[in-house]
């Protein structure tokens, strides 16, 4: 999450939530279970702070309802103002403020402890839905029938922690959370077909910074090309950056690259200037030994092999 997130405050101090505990005690919501809580901002007895930096060990998913608070993607803002979701994981760091002090901001929040998934098919499934590695700029915006499908979501998950906790309510609770971010997954999935245009040129600018990487000398002591070193200079997060290259692709960014990496070395082993070590630090492996491991791995061959074969 970055500056143009909506959650608001007036402090700059870093907040620890590593219960989801904490999150309610900062703005005076009531917890009713140690795992997992729904969150609406106005039935709080603290006012929600306007600038807010926090350090997350929870899961957190913000349904935005104000209107005026305008979510950017890069440098393109979008519509879809007050039927926003931003999705935060453990492990991120955010800061986010209001974009107006004449502006409440509303919003309902839905935020549980991993170990809540201890034992569940949804601990399995977690690392699926990647959207809680992307930036707030990264935003999913609702239609409105899609704001009330997310809605009606928190609403069970809120009516089943207003019952008593039995041995069906971390099963239920579980399925309904489980459920609202199958519903996530699916509108982030049409997000993707609607933003074509924008996401246009995506893999020629990949390709790009690609071929750059290998053919700048600067870049080589960088070492070996990553997902998040491109998805960086594309001003995406790697998650997200991730997902559009597999859209695209059909292939992981992972691997989109190793088969970039591959189509180079082949060239530059067929090249009589070029010998398997040149080749090996120029792609930017440290030692000529990984490189061979990585090539004989991804077709079957030693180097020195398929230059004798070509």
């Amino acid at each position: 999450m970055t500056e143009n997130s909506y959650i608001c405050i007036m402090q700059t101090e870093t907040h620890n939530f590593e219960k989801v505990a904490d999150y309610c005690n900062l703005i005076g919501a009531e917890c009713q279970h140690p795992l997992v809580a729904v969150v609406d901002s106005e039935k709080t007895s603290i006012e929600h702070p306007r600038e807010l930096k926090a350090r997350w060990g929870v899961f957190g998913l913000f349904l935005k309802r104000t209107k005026g608070c305008t979510i950017n993607y890069g440098r393109t803002s979008y519509d879809y103002d007050d039927q926003s979701v931003v999705c935060i994981g453990p492990g991120q760091l955010t800061h986010s403020v209001s974009s107006s002090d004449d502006i409440t901001p509303s919003f309902r929040a839905l935020v549980f402890h991993p170990d809540l998934l201890y034992r569940t098919s949804l601990a399995r499934k977690i690392r699926e839905y990647t959207f809680f590695g992307y930036d707030s700029h990264e935003a999913l915006h609702l239609s409105l029938h899609e704001r009330a499908t997310i809605e009606e979501c928190f609403d069970r998950i809120a009516n089943e922690l207003s019952h008593p906790i039995d041995r069906y309510s971390k099963n239920l609770i579980v399925s309904n959370i489980e459920l609202l971010l199958e519903y996530c997954m699916r509108y982030y999935s049409r997000q993707f077909t609607v933003r074509e245009v924008i996401n246009d040129g995506l893999m020629a600018r990949f390709n790009d910074l690609l071929d750059r990487f290998f053919q700048d000398p600067d870049e080589y002591g960088r070492g070996l090309p990553n997902v998040k070193y491109f998805a960086d200079k594309m001003s995406l997060s790697a998650n997200y950056f991730g997902d559009l290259v597999k859209r695209e692709s059909g292939v992981t960014a992972q691997e989109y690259i190793h088969r970039s990496m591959l189509s180079r070395a082949k060239m530059l082993l067929l090249d009589e200037t070029s010998n398997v070590s040149q080749t090996a630090y120029s792609l930017g492996f440290q030692y000529p030994q990984h490189f061979i491991r990585f090539f004989k791995r991804k077709t079957g061959q030693t180097p020195r092999e398929y230059i004798n074969a070509n």
